[in-house]
């Protein structure tokens, strides 16, 4: 079985077909309503830790580390993820980020994890 899972800005405006739209960072993102991101959740548990998203600081050398780093929290931390899971499960998800880069952010990190998971379960 397919599961659908999107990734995108918490900036840009909600799909159609984004199912639960769940904000993965731990922070708010600047100048977005709450009712602007139409969230399903915002799941700050399942964000990268304050340490890691600041020595990160979206410097695209760190990327391959970065990813690392990001995946032990995951592994360490399995309850958020678990969550998500649940969710890929019951229809689309669409992960929402509020950094520039759209390749290089945890939203994106996340999704690849989660796909891994999905793919040895199914």
């Amino acid at each position: 079985m397919a599961h659908t899972i999107h990734v995108r800005r918490v900036y840009d405006l909600p799909a159609p077909d984004d199912g639960s739209r769940v904000l993965v960072d731990r922070l708010w993102p600047r100048g977005v309503s709450r009712q602007r991101a139409a969230l399903t959740l915002w799941l700050k548990d399942v964000a990268p830790s304050t340490d890691l998203r600041q020595w990160f600081g979206h410097d695209p050398a760190r990327w391959d580390e970065f990813q690392e780093r990001y995946g032990a929290e995951l592994r360490a931390n399995p309850q958020p993820v678990r969550q998500l899971l649940d969710m890929t499960r019951a229809g689309p998800l669409t992960l929402l980020y509020g950094a520039r880069d759209t390749q290089h952010n945890e939203a994106v990190v996340l999704a690849a994890y989660l796909h891994r998971l999905l793919d040895h379960t199914a």
